[in-house]
């Protein structure tokens, strides 16, 4: 039997189908303005040419940024992008998404500003996001939860194009989680993060996780970097991951160093040269003897780090770890069962 539409019907049908339609457009349209690949494990946005580009100068020094963490620092991506020479900046993290392109690209001098969110460690083996990070000229870490850059990018082939292109001198940043990856020694989160007071407390706390044999730019080679360091008080954590690496092993006395940068502040890092970018300060901690007392459930004890304090103008040689002249303010550092003091 033929079926035939009532009024009703016919006027159920003129009402709803507009709002079909619509829908359709706006699925369509949310389609197209996904991110490229997101299936795949990966998001990737693109500003700028599509074309790869090559740097006008080939990078003579090993060059790297490091931030801080809070309201990025201008003149930091600025420096980054003139010792590139152009090209393609390309922006690598874990989560978010294409908040960087529109800042860089704006400064000027880039063919093109790259955001990958690499979000599994199959991502990170993908050949397109190998092939994009390989013919970047310049390569930023952006700020999130470094526990996902080492537990998804570590050992895969995206490490190995990183310390490829770290080797190649090309110019690498990070801010933040960043940062934090870009040292030898790395504070891993991976059990969210802690405090100051929570560490020295016990060195040995579930939340005091460290990793190493990452990533490593030039200059941190046995180095523990922290950010947001003033703001967010974290003297005493890093004093408590130095009192670790030694207790544990893996640095002696003499090699292991930690870098400290507060918010809104970057270093400037050109052949393990800093300079001090931005409207805080960065710490440069040595130890000069072995923790007194670190061992789990116990109070920390740690006696006479050597801090120094960058707050102006002036270096500090990442290698040789010494200041330029009138640079820094040196002060001593202490943890005693579990309490932190500063002699000045």
């Amino acid at each position: 039997m033929t079926r035939r539409f009532t009024q009703a019907a016919r006027a159920a049908l003129r009402r709803t189908l507009p709002l079909l339609v619509a829908a359709v457009a706006f699925t369509a349209a949310a389609a197209q303005a996904a991110p490229k690949a997101a299936a795949k494990g990966y998001d990737y946005y693109l500003t700028g040419s599509a074309d790869d580009a090559t740097a006008s100068i080939a990078p003579a020094r090993p060059t790297a940024v490091l931030m801080g963490g809070g309201t990025d620092v201008d003149a930091a991506f600025q420096w980054m992008i003139a010792k590139a020479g152009g090209g393609d900046f390309v922006v690598i993290r874990a989560s978010g998404a294409d908040g960087y392109n529109a800042y860089l690209y704006a400064m000027g001098g880039l063919d093109s500003v790259e955001t990958l969110v690499i979000k599994t460690r199959d991502a990170a083996t993908d050949p397109f996001v190998l092939d994009r990070v390989s013919r970047a000229e310049a390569i930023f870490i952006a700020g999130g939860d470094q526990k996902d850059y080492i537990t998804l990018w570590k050992g895969t082939a995206l490490e190995a194009v990183l310390n490829q292109k770290m080797a190649q001198n090309v110019p690498i940043g990070g801010t933040s989680a960043g940062l934090a990856v870009l040292g030898r020694f790395d504070f891993s989160a991976l059990n969210d993060t802690v405090t100051s007071a929570d560490a020295m407390a016990d060195p040995y706390g579930k939340r005091v996780t460290l990793d190493r044999g990452f990533l490593a730019a030039y200059g941190l080679a046995d180095t523990i970097t922290d950010s947001h360091f003033g703001e967010r008080d974290r003297m005493g954590r890093l004093l408590t991951f130095l009192a670790r690496l030694m207790k544990d092993g893996w640095a002696g006395v003499a090699d292991v160093r930690g870098l400290g940068i507060d918010a809104g502040t970057a270093l400037l890092v050109e052949d393990g040269v800093a300079h001090r970018v931005g409207s805080g300060s960065a710490y440069f901690l040595r130890p000069t003897m072995a923790p007194a007392v670190c061992q789990p459930r116990t109070p920390l004890t740690l006696r006479n780090v050597m801090v120094e304090r960058l707050s102006g103008t002036g270096s500090f040689d990442l290698v040789r770890w010494r200041s330029s002249p009138g640079a820094t303010l040196l002060y001593d550092q202490s943890v005693e069962s579990g309490v932190l003091s500063a002699a000045y």
